[in-house]
């Protein structure tokens, strides 16, 4: 009977086909817009960090920041050295949303994506383009259901506007699978990266997880409340909100400071026991 140290010396791996592995980051920050009334907050927007690409395939379209996965390295480092080599941004956690596998994803060959989702920060990281991306910009993102259906994915920067149009597919453990109907130019599959990541994420704001991960250690209740409006593009009563998010944050003693604006009672994430 041959044992296991036969067997692997008699093993080659090249008598298998084998696909090459890819990592792409979805990274996500909040901006807020200064508002023309001072008595009112500014309202945040969410932004999207991509990148354009400098080389074939689909040179000139905008991508995710992502690359190929190096020996020795795992897909999360792989990931995190990837989006810094192209955007000189460092996220600081990752979360896994899926593998994308679909045999004809990438006109180079059989290369399979391990998808992340990274939340920025309360401040939008500042970027710029490097190794093989000619250029690195957030993008301001709108998720939107049509009238017949279709999710409607919008990614504009400036004077660049870029709109997707896809059909969700299936969905499960939060996280939903679509067909693009319309790229939007976007290079690859990565408008269905793009969408899966939103709705994953929708998912955790509904929760009230990630959410605090946009904003800094201290926040206003109004600021927190902001954040979720923006991710599920909802208007929520503030009493509700409080009500749900009472056992999740604690007071400070500190108040925000500025003038025009009342000043407002600061709060941090309460910490589990």
């Amino acid at each position: 009977m041959q044992d296991e140290q036969s067997f692997l010396r008699q093993y080659r791996q090249d008598d298998y086909p084998r696909p090459s592995v890819t990592a792409d980051v979805v990274a996500f920050t909040l901006s807020s817009e200064a508002s023309d009334n001072y008595r009112r907050n500014a309202q945040p927007k969410l932004l999207l960090l991509l990148i354009k690409r400098g080389g074939h395939p689909f040179k000139g379209c905008w991508a995710l920041p992502g690359g190929f996965l190096n020996p020795g390295e795992t897909i999360e480092q792989c990931a995190l050295r990837e989006i810094e080599e192209e955007t000189a941004v460092k996220p600081v956690s990752l979360m896994s949303i899926g593998l994308f596998s679909e045999p004809d994803r990438d006109p180079r060959g059989w290369i399979i994506s391990n998808a992340f989702v990274s939340v920025l920060g309360a401040e939008k990281p500042e970027q710029r383009s490097g190794d093989d991306a000619a250029d690195a910009q957030w993008f301001e993102v709108s998720f939107e259901r049509a009238e017949d259906g279709t999710e409607a994915l919008t990614l504009t920067h400036e004077d660049v506007s870029l709109r997707a149009v896809l059909k969700e597919e299936k969905s499960a453990f939060g996280i939903s699978a679509f067909s693009v109907l319309d790229s939007g130019s976007l290079a690859f599959d990565h408008a269905k990266i793009i969408a899966a990541a939103l709705t994953a994420l929708r998912g955790c704001a509904r929760d009230f997880e990630m959410i605090f991960d946009f904003l800094p250690e201290k926040f206003t209740l109004t600021e927190l409340q902001n954040v979720q409006e923006t991710i599920l593009n909802v208007s929520m009563q503030s009493a509700n909100f409080r009500r749900k998010i009472a056992g999740l944050v604690e007071e400070t003693e500190e108040y925000t400071g500025g003038a025009g604006h009342r000043p407002a009672k600061l709060y941090k994430r309460k910490q589990e026991a």
